[in-house]
């Protein structure tokens, strides 16, 4: 399981022209699943994304999380985030198969809609347009082969 993490001053997930999902301040997350990913997996790394310390306190070092500064979530599922190892043109060979990546993209927006008061999400599968304003910039890669396993 990979998570790109970015802190953000806003963020939007727009399909078809509606608005699916839209935050402020808070993280964007696109959420890559393999089919080796697991609920027990993606709990982890759930705790690890709510937990991360990269919002500023008032002496301005990246002391605070999510929680802390009321923050809210875009959770975006990209199963492009596999792999790009072999030539020029991605692979999806080690992404989830669609059933199995879905329902665990949902497990993480409902384990997440449990702890953030502010959960959007984009809509899986689909031809998504996301928009956002980059805070630092500050991007975190959360990859569970080298977190966990």
């Amino acid at each position: 399981m990979k998570f790109i993490v970015q802190r953000v001053c806003s963020a939007a997930c727009r399909v078809d022209d509606e608005v699916t999902g839209s935050i402020q301040k808070g993280f964007m997350v696109l959420i890559g699943i393999s089919d080796s990913d697991t609920k027990e997996i993606a709990d982890k790394m759930i705790k690890k994304l709510i937990g991360l310390r990269i919002f500023e306190d008032s002496e301005g070092k990246t002391n605070l999380s999510l929680k802390d500064v009321n923050g809210s979530l875009l959770l975006i599922s990209q199963f492009t985030l596999y792999d790009c190892r072999k030539g020029n043109r991605p692979s999806f060979t080690d992404a989830g198969k669609p059933d199995m990546a879905k329902e665990l993209y949902h497990y993480i927006i409902e384990s997440c809609k449990n702890q953030i008061a502010v959960v959007e999400q984009g809509v899986f599968g689909a031809d998504m347009k996301i928009s956002l304003v980059n805070d630092g910039p500050f991007t975190i890669i959360l990859d569970s082969d080298e977190l966990i396993r």
